[in-house]
């Protein structure tokens, strides 16, 4: 059934291309008719695409739904998934609508110097794939928490889970309001105040397909919306390359005026090539290692050397989707400096790069190639939402249904499976009321994803390290640890307060997470050495 789907994608997606090639007509100056004024909408076949993409996913999920699963099926697809479709659903998930629009809007504003990020990359496949997993996969969990019980303690598991759910129920508000706020508001030509119905009906799309089909349904889900990310950079580049006559056109020849200068460190720029990959390195050891996300998606697999090709396969996928993006950011700033009439009325190139993506849509594709590129949109966060609502709801059942006795431990069964849904379906519904406050908290996509998305990942992943890595740890030490770690990163993201009012030098953002992790990792093992609380030593409980 789910190659049925994909098959009936990629016709449509052929018959875009095909009415795409009969509809563009290009003016005198190389620009399409339809780019020759500003201010367009979604047509019928725009429409037309979207909602075959929705019923594409509810089909999905009704299908693994028809299926028959246990708990353990639901929650981590029987471990025994497929390491290359759960990699590229690890990268779909960890790859939002924050990513798709802020990479974009980094690259127009700032500059190359984001291209640091992927610096990263290979240390962090090393490190996680070869210290991180091989630990992870010994252990008999469903939720990773139960390792912070074993080895320090249940408060410290109950800080982790709630650490994580409210990281993630955060992540997921935020994704609601740049998709609404950012996307779809602007394309349907609607009031702010309409946010909240878009967000509730993405929401609702969302939560049934992920309800009802569980893991399964979401990594098939992810492995076709991640096809769609890389089919929407790519569309918005060939056309942007089509209108203007080449790359050479749109390629930079040299440095923008308004570009962070290049440097290789330096704390009072916003971003340097060491700031930059250290902050990545940083995030991604902390997501790797401590998020239910990317450690349910380990143990969907089979041994620790799947688990691996599932880490390698996201960051491959992850590395050219990023440097796609960095292209559209290119080839959007060089279109818009030469059609500047077409931005919408009050919009800056600078100062709204975030939402130059957006504004192509609707006056830079034809009818159906936009249709698909805002099912693009919508797949970046369909894809995100639905593993954070599913790895919200295993740490629920986990860390607190059963850990405190509400129900039986590893018992099945669809009146079991129903609880989850349940859960799913609560779980949503708060985000979508977060989602309306999001719009109160000032900053661009990339200023929220550091200053508020992330905020909790390091002082999370403080606690596993101490887990795994230092022998003599103990709850009080981890404790304590994470407090300094939050008091780090929270003075660090929100600097801009002490510059402004005490007149100290101005911080990047992008040292928080690195400096988090070094305090961390110092005052939890020293404060461990004072004879309070213990170091339990029962890993063995765990490992097969």
């Amino acid at each position: 059934m789910i190659r049925k789907f994909s098959t009936t994608i990629a016709a449509a997606v052929l018959m875009l291309f095909c009415q795409a090639g009969a509809v563009v007509a290009a003016d005198p100056a190389g620009f399409p008719q339809e780019v020759a004024t500003p201010g367009g909408r979604l047509t019928t076949l725009d429409w037309a695409v979207i909602v075959l993409y929705g019923l594409v996913m509810l089909g999905i999920g009704w299908y693994f739904w028809l299926q028959k699963q246990s708990r353990e099926d639901y929650l981590l697809g029987g471990r025994a998934m497929r390491p290359v479709m759960v990699g590229m659903s690890l990268f779909a998930t960890l790859f939002s609508t924050i990513s798709y629009l802020a990479w974009p809007g980094e690259m127009i504003k700032n500059g190359p110097m984001v291209l640091s990020m992927i610096v990263a990359y290979p240390l962090v496949a090393l490190v996680v794939g070869w210290f991180v997993i091989p630990y992870i996969m010994r252990l008999k969990i469903t939720s990773a928490y139960e390792l912070l019980e074993v080895r320090l303690g249940l408060s410290v598991r109950m800080l982790g889970s709630l650490l994580f759910l409210l990281l993630r129920v955060l992540w997921m508000a935020v994704i609601i309001f740049a998709t609404v706020d950012t996307v779809l508001v602007p394309l349907l030509g609607m009031h702010s105040s309409a946010s909240p119905y878009i967000a509730a009906v993405l929401g609702i799309i969302t939560l049934i397909y992920t309800a009802m089909g569980g893991l399964k349904a979401v990594v098939a889900t992810d492995v076709m919306q991640g096809l769609i990310l890389f089919a929407g950079a790519i569309i918005a580049i060939v056309m942007v390359t089509f209108y203007m006559g080449g790359v050479s056109a749109w390629w930079p020849t040299g440095w923008a005026s308004h570009w962070t200068r290049p440097a290789f460190y330096d704390p009072t720029l916003r971003i340097s090539f060491l700031s930059a990959s250290l902050a990545t390195f940083t995030w991604y050891i902390s997501t790797a290692a401590s998020d239910q996300m990317a450690i349910q998606r380990y143990l969907a697999t089979r041994d620790a050397a799947a688990a691996r090709r599932v880490l390698n396969t996201s960051l491959i996928a992850n590395t050219v989707v990023f440097l796609l993006l960095a292209c559209v950011g290119l080839a959007l700033l060089a279109f818009f400096s030469q059609r500047p009439e077409l931005l919408a009325p009050g919009q800056s190139l600078v100062e709204d790069a975030d939402q130059l993506f957006t504004r192509f849509i609707v006056v830079g594709l034809p009818s159906g190639l936009s249709g698909l590129v805002v099912a693009g949109l919508l797949a970046a966060a369909m894809s995100s939402l639905s593993s954070g609502i599913n790895s919200c709801c295993s740490v629920i059942t986990a860390d607190f249904i059963e850990r405190f006795g509400f129900r039986r431990p590893g018992s099945g069964g669809k009146g079991h499976i129903f609880l989850e849904q349940f859960i799913s379906v609560v779980i949503g519904a708060i985000v979508l009321v977060l989602s309306t406050f999001v719009a109160a908290v000032e900053g661009n996509l990339l200023d929220k994803a550091y200053k508020i998305v992330n905020l909790l990942a390091t002082p999370l992943f403080g606690l596993f390290f101490m887990a795994m890595f230092i022998p003599w740890a103990t709850g009080f030490g981890t404790w304590i640890g994470a407090l300094a770690g939050l008091a780090v990163v929270i003075t660090i993201n929100f600097w801009q307060f002490w510059h402004i009012y005490y007149g100290l030098p101005e911080l990047s953002f992008f040292w928080a997470m690195p400096l988090c992790l070094v305090v961390q990792a110092i005052v939890g093992p020293l404060v461990s050495l004072l004879p309070i609380g213990e170091s339990r030593k029962r890993l063995d409980e765990l490992v097969e």
